[in-house]
C-alpha cells in the first residue's frame, strides 16, 4: 500500500538519522585516535542509507511521487499499467503521514485529473478527472454531464479498439468532451444502461465547500463521486500531470508502448 510505503520512508529516514546523530555526539565528547578508530556496522549502514532515503522521502513527499494505473476506470486517457507522475505540491504542501497542509499553493480546476485517498478507505489511492468544484450543481442524465444547468458538450469520434488489458472496451464510443478550457476524451458503453448511481439525484446535487465531484473517463466502468459521494479538499494528493511508462503484458507482440512513453496528460 502507498501509505504504507510512505510511513516505511519516514521511520526509516527516523532510524537512519538518530543512528548517525548519536554515533556523531559519541565522537564529540569521546574521540578516539586515527588507529583505534572502528565504525559499527550500523552506524556505517546509516551514513550510507541516510542521504539517500531522506532524499527519496523528500521528492516523494514535496515534488512529484509516481503511480501506476491499476484498472481502466481512466480509459482512454489511462491505460492499465500506465505510469504517470503526479505533481505533490499543485494544491499545497503537506506534511508526509500525518496529511496536513503546511503551504498553500493551489485548488484543483475542472477537468484536471487527480490522485486522492478514497474517502472509503484512505490507504487506497484512487486516480479520477475532476467534473464538480465546490458549488457546482452537478446532474448526470442519459450519459451527458450538466454542470450548473449547462449540459457539457460531448462530441461522438469513432468506435472504440481496445489494446491489451483495454481489450474488453472494444465497441465503446470513443467521444471528446469539453470541460471548461479542457478537451478530452472518453468513452461510453451504448448498449450499457446509464449509471446515474446511488448519488447523483435527477435533480441534481450541490457540491459541498471543500470537496470536489470527480468521474472516470470510463464513464460506464469507473468507481466514482456517482456512486460514493464527494472528496474532501484534505484527501487530496496531487495533480496527475506525465506519463512516463506504458507497460502490458498482453499487448500483441512487444508489452511496452513507446507510442504513450512522455506524454503529457490532459
Amino acid at each position: 500500500m502507498d501509505y504504507d510505503f510512505e510511513f516505511f520512508l519516514v521511520a526509516a529516514s527516523i532510524v537512519t538519522g538518530l543512528i548517525w546523530l548519536v554515533w556523531a555526539i559519541y565522537l564529540k565528547f569521546n574521540p578516539p585516535s586515527e588507529s583505534e578508530y572502528v565504525e559499527p556496522w550500523p552506524v556505517e549502514y546509516a551514513r550510507s542509507f541516510f542521504p539517500v532515503i531522506f532524499i527519496v522521502l523528500l521528492l516523494r513527499s514535496f515534488l512529484v511521487e509516481p503511480f501506476r494505473i491499476p484498472s481502466g476506470s481512466m480509459m482512454p486517457t489511462l491505460l492499465v499499467g500506465d505510469f504517470i507522475l503526479v505533481n505533490k505540491f499543485t494544491y499545497g504542501v503537506r506534511l508526509p503521514v500525518l496529511h496536513t497542509k503546511i503551504i498553500e499553493n493551489g485548488l484543483p480546476k475542472r477537468g484536471d485529473i487527480v490522485v486522492f485517498r478514497f474517502p472509503n478507505d484512505p490507504s487506497v489511492d484512487y486516480i479520477k478527472r475532476v467534473i464538480g468544484l465546490p458549488g457546482d450543481k452537478i446532474q448526470y442524465v442519459d450519459k451527458k454531464i450538466i454542470v450548473n444547468g449547462n449540459p457539457i458538450k460531448q462530441t461522438p469520434l469513432t468506435v472504440y479498439q481496445g489494446v491489451g488489458k483495454g481489450s474488453d472496451s472494444t465497441g465503446s464510443t470513443l467521444l471528446t468532451e469539453d470541460l471548461d478550457t479542457v478537451s478530452h476524451d472518453i468513452l461510453i458503453r451504448e448498449s450499457q444502461p446509464a449509471m446515474p448511481g446511488r448519488f447523483v439525484k435527477p435533480e441534481g446535487i450541490i457540491v459541498p465547500e471543500g470537496h470536489y465531484f470527480v468521474m472516470g473517463d470510463n464513464r460506464d466502468n469507473s468507481n466514482d463521486s456517482r456512486f460514493w459521494g464527494f472528496v474532501p479538499e484534505a484527501n487530496l494528493v496531487g495533480r496527475a500531470f506525465f506519463r512516463w511508462m506504458s507497460f502490458d503484458w498482453e499487448l500483441d507482440g512487444f508489452p511496452i508502448d513507446f507510442s504513450r512513453i512522455g506524454n503529457h496528460l490532459k
